[in-house]
């Protein structure tokens, strides 16, 4: 058979050819983009670090007097993470008790060497500062190595070749402060064989960039090394509005460390606070390449929903790097507000997760036979006051502790994540007093919740809303409606920004208002201090007396909505 072609034909079949290349091109382009929305871990996730080892990322966080302590995530794309396991999870490793929530652990930092994870941190009210070591990061995880020289907090290993350094936040040299706030950044060398230091201490940053100007709580620093130099990261301005990051730099790693004349290198604390949907007080950052070999940025920063009032805590978000013609690094260098989201150049890869750590999700825990790596304890974890059955789901003892008290009350929770969301369970009690009691709260701080529960009122069944008190040691009891002798009802709490409501049902789903817009800026940080943001658990207690009393639990579900 001849095949006869024209010319024309001949150009119509090179502009086909052209187009389908062009749209080739363009295809496997889109799939080298990926969009990463801030956070990228929503609520109380703050004090990230993170390390990379070949092209796996792992990111830990602060989590202070709660039990499992420092999960530790991993992400192949710094935007899919997926909680792998927890670095104190055993109560032989440590415990809280006797700490407030706020208090525990502060701010871990995680290294990698030679096939070994390395995570320090400072358990501030006991042990001081820690080693723990694994060489599976889901773990287990060893058991915690006191370092008793390393006098401070906000601890990270830094290795050089085959050397290796622990820098920390310390005190003003002699412990002589010039002015409140006034610290140091200090450094032993470290046998990681042995987890030890070694020599004497070597102060690296007097008071922070300038000490002329007083600047303060000079924290969380992280060394690196890029061509010929060792660059000193660390944040200063306290942890608030005024929270910034801050670069210095040397040719030997002992110093002597100059600052860069244009820091800090991030900061959010010169915006107007009328700015619409304002993340601020950024900085606690760490370093790290991403999957394209750029430099990018993980810190904590918060969202307010007014003034300084936020309620999901400090969280974990994510913004470029670039390093400047003199070898300066600029976090989030072509914006001046940090963005919702960034899209970088490179292929996204999901990764399964039992539960989402960003965007807006619903997820429910079924209590069956497995209490999710995600939900957490106070203090320590004790496995006499609870069990998990697949006909009656989670089943707790009524204890006599409260969660007013710094104890181990009966109570497992989840962090809010979202600024607007709903919580809600499904519970079976019979309350035999006014004393027992058993529902579902939203807990920033021992003084600072709300607690809807069912209880007993003379002889009735009633369902009753408890608030936090913080100049006194009882809750206050907002209000309470008689419900019918039935022993299963459904509870929850509905969000949104600084309005709180609280809803029963006593039919599946036909749910009623107990108390509706609630105050939220109770439960903030603004009002209630510390470190921690809120979490919504399942909470049963016999307030200060025996019982023999139980509660069961079928789920806890949780929607979350509040993505731009």
């Amino acid at each position: 058979m001849k095949i006869v072609t024209s010319k024309s034909a001949f150009r119509k079949l090179s502009a086909l050819i052209i187009l389908i290349s062009i749209s080739l091109f363009q295809s496997i382009q889109a799939q080298d983009k990926i969009t990463i929305k801030n956070p990228i871990l929503k609520g109380f996730y703050p004090d990230p670090s993170i390390e990379k080892v070949g092209d796996d990322y792992y990111l830990i966080n602060s989590t202070f007097s709660y039990f499992p302590g420092i999960p530790i995530f991993h992400s192949k794309d710094l935007k899919n993470w997926k909680q792998i396991g927890n670095i104190i999870d055993r109560p032989e490793q440590m415990d809280f008790m006797g700490e407030r929530m706020t208090r525990g652990l502060f701010a871990p930092a995680i290294s990698y060497h030679k096939g070994v994870f390395y995570v320090v941190c400072t358990d501030i009210d006991n042990d001081g500062n820690f080693v723990v070591t694994a060489t599976n990061p889901a773990g287990p995880w060893s058991k915690p190595v006191k370092l008793p020289e390393v006098k401070g907090i906000d601890p990270s290993i830094f290795f050089d070749n085959d050397k290796a350094y622990i820098i920390y936040n310390s005190d003003a040299p002699d412990f002589k402060p010039l002015y409140d706030g006034h610290r140091t950044i200090r450094m032993y060398e470290f046998d990681y064989q042995n987890l030890r230091v070694n020599g004497q201490e070597t102060i690296l940053v007097n008071g922070g960039v300038d000490l002329a100007k007083k600047p303060v709580w000079i924290e969380g620093p992280h060394l690196y090394k890029r061509g010929e130099y060792y660059y000193l990261c660390a944040a200063e301005g306290g942890t608030s509005v005024n929270h910034s990051q801050v670069i210095f730099r040397s040719k030997d790693v002992k110093g002597p460390f100059i600052p860069w004349d244009k820091n800090p290198i991030l900061t959010q604390r010169n915006l107007s606070p009328n700015r619409p949907n304002p993340i601020t007080s950024t900085g606690h950052a760490d370093l790290v390449e991403g999957p394209d070999g750029n430099t990018y940025a993980v810190f904590l920063a918060v969202r307010p929903y007014s003034g300084d009032y936020y309620n999901t805590g400090r969280e974990t978000f994510i913004a470029p790097v670039k390093w400047t013609e003199d070898g300066w690094p600029i976090i989030n260098p072509d914006h001046k507000e940090i963005q919702y989201e960034y899209t970088f150049n490179w292929k996204e890869q999901t990764e399964k997760a039992p539960f989402p750590l960003n965007g807006n999700f619903q997820q429910r825990y079924i209590f069956k036979d497995t209490i999710a790596n995600s939900l957490l304890f106070m203090r320590t974890k004790d496995d006499s006051w609870y069990s998990l059955s697949k006909q009656k789901g989670l089943i707790l003892k009524l204890k006599p502790e409260t969660i007013m008290q710094e104890g181990n009350p009966a109570f497992i929770g989840r962090r809010q994540q979202h600024l607007k969301m709903e919580a809600s369970t499904d519970m079976e009690f019979t309350p035999q007093n006014g004393n027992e009691t058993a529902g579902i709260i939203i807990f920033q701080s021992e003084k600072h919740f709300y607690y809807m529960c069912k209880s007993k009122f003379q002889k009735y069944d009633v369902i009753q809303l408890y608030r936090g008190d913080a100049n006194n040691p009882f809750m206050d009891l907002v209000t309470q409606k008689q419900t019918k002798k039935s022993a299963k009802v459904q509870l929850k709490i509905v969000a949104d920004g600084a309005s709180y409501s609280f809803y029963y049902a006593e039919k599946k789903d036909e749910w009623k208002p107990l108390r509706e817009k609630m105050d939220g800026r109770y439960l903030s940080t603004k009002s209630a201090g510390g470190f921690v943001g809120c979490l919504i658990g399942v909470y049963a207690s016999s307030n200060g007396q025996a019982s023999t009393n139980q509660v069961h639990f079928k789920y806890l579900d949780y929607l979350g909505k509040d993505d731009l």
